[in-house]
């Protein structure tokens, strides 16, 4: 394949809550006065990621969440919501607000340290870079603020444009921007649908990156680190 274009998913790809969401969910009920246990809280995490796919991939009518600040709100406060009374949290009515603000606060992410390295790499070939992401507007903000957004020229950002992954559309926008067909470009995620499906249905090569082990059966490259995807994509060979 020649590769003329990398798109990377944002959220758990480039960045994520920082220390992470377990520790700053966490941390948001302690200082609301509910004290609890990361581990509880990682718990509840992986029965709502279930909930969370199952929402937007309603094949009748899949629920849009991150095409607008408001839908994205909404959204997020039903999750929030949900998280909270299956801890046996009564939410006196601004707990899952308090916990929305937390994660919309760009000061509250990190970049994972394979970010850099991978990119400067990438950055140094004649590699067109960019971002497709379902994520708000403030996602400009974040990425400024972890110091990435040099690498790349093309964002498409869901909430800045009204659709968003695995809507064909997200990916003809960032091709179009780009200037390069879908069969000249990797598109980097952490989701077996909204990131692998969705790009090779769009045409182009799907890397999943995979860092915690959790979808060994996906049928597509699969790396643990993003200093692995120059190999994975013959960029060493």
């Amino acid at each position: 394949m020649d590769v003329r274009a990398v798109f990377f998913d944002a959220g758990e790809t480039l960045v994520h809550p920082d220390p992470s969401f377990a520790e700053l969910f966490t941390r948001v009920l302690r200082d609301a006065g509910h004290p609890v246990d990361p581990a509880e809280v990682t718990e509840v995490v992986s029965v709502y990621s279930k909930r969370f796919s199952d929402a937007v991939r309603a094949e009748e009518q899949p629920r849009l969440w991150s095409v607008s600040r408001e839908a994205s709100r909404a959204f997020w406060l039903d999750i929030y919501r949900g998280f909270v009374a299956d801890m046996g949290i009564e939410d006196q009515g601004d707990l899952a607000e308090t916990l929305y603000q937390a994660f919309s606060d760009p000061s509250n992410y990190g970049l994972h340290a394979d970010a850099i390295p991978t990119l400067e790499r990438l950055a140094a070939t004649d590699l067109i870079l960019g971002v497709i992401s379902n994520f708000e507007e403030w996602l400009e903000h974040l990425l400024e603020g972890v110091g990435v957004s040099r690498f790349f020229p093309v964002r498409v950002i869901s909430g800045a444009v009204g659709f968003e992954k695995p809507d064909r559309r997200i990916f003809d926008l960032a091709l179009e921007r780009a200037g390069v067909a879908a069969e000249e470009t990797v598109y980097v995620g952490d989701h077996p649908h909204f990131d692998v499906e969705a790009s090779r249905n769009a045409g182009m090569f799907p890397v999943l990156i995979d860092r915690r082990g959790r979808y060994p059966q996906v049928d597509a490259v699969r790396i643990t680190s993003l200093e692995d995807l120059p190999a994975a994509i013959g960029l060493d060979a």
